[in-house]
Order: C-alpha cells, then structure tokens, then sequence
C-alpha cells in the first residue's frame, strides 16, 4: 500500500476513532484534543505509522487533522449530518458520511461514538474493539480490533 493508503487508515482510526494549539470559538474545549498517535493495522504486508494529531467535535460533526514531526499538516477529516471529507495535498474525497469513510478506507464503519467517549474517559462498548482506558489519568488510550479483519490497535498519548 502507499504511504498516503497508511495515512489514511490512521485518519480513519482516530476518527472513527484526531492546525492551531486552541479549540475554534464556536467549540468548547472540551471538544478538543491533540497529542500523538500511533496505528498498526495487521494487514498484508502489515503497516503501521506515527503522527501528530489534533482533533474537534464529536461524532455528529468535527475535523481531524494528521501532522507530522515538523507540524506541517499531513491530511485532515471534516464530518457532519451533511458528509464526510477526506483532504490530503491538493486531493479531496467526498463521502456521504463519516461511516462510509472509514468503511472504504479499513474496511468497518469505526465507532465513533465509542472514540469520544474513550476520550472523555468512559468505557464505552464497540463491536469489535476493545478499549484500555488505564492510563487515561495519564493521557494514555489504546483500543483493539478484533474484527473485522484486519485486526489493528491504535494508541493515544494525549496532550495535557
């Protein structure tokens, strides 16, 4: 797979399942989060990544945008009841919505609901993932998926 099909997959995670260091006015900032994030999906040939992330919202609406090491932005995701966007250099897709997104980019819907709350610190239940919010007082999530296959696991290391 290409680098940006990796890149995607890790958009996708974080969403499904994350510009500036403050939310926008119109978002609370509960709202919002950034750190780091790492994804492995056990595909074949098996892939991984590791990427900045800042992500707003919640599972009706929001954005995530992908950064790398020096910060320049490497993709973002807009969702609402409208659709799904996915930017990435100067090419955009359009979806009709945030589940059709991470379904043709993983293969299953990703449990969006499920994220935020993860994020929020509530051990909330997804078919198929499983989450380990111990290390949340930390800033620390990782959450599993089981099924469907491929398998991946994602790992969150938010910023205080």
């Amino acid at each position: 797979m290409t680098t940006w099909s990796v890149w995607w997959r890790a958009l996708v995670l974080v969403v499904s399942l994350a510009g500036c260091a403050s939310s926008p006015p119109s978002m609370p900032a509960e709202h919002f989060w950034s750190g780091r994030l790492a994804l492995r999906v056990d595909s074949t040939p098996a892939q991984s990544l590791s990427a900045g992330f800042e992500l707003r919202g919640d599972a009706r609406s929001g954005e995530l945008t992908l950064l790398s090491p020096l910060g320049s932005t490497l993709a973002e995701a807009r969702w609402s009841a409208a659709g799904a966007e996915l930017r990435h250099g100067n090419a955009t897709e359009r979806y009709a919505s945030m589940d059709e997104l991470t379904q043709a980019l993983t293969g299953a819907a990703l449990p969006l609901p499920a994220l935020f709350g993860w994020l929020r610190g509530q051990a909330l239940v997804a078919d198929g993932w499983q989450a380990d919010l111990s290390g949340h007082a930390e800033g620390q999530i990782a959450a599993r998926r089981a099924h469907p296959l491929p398998t991946a696991e994602l790992r969150l290391r938010l910023q205080p």
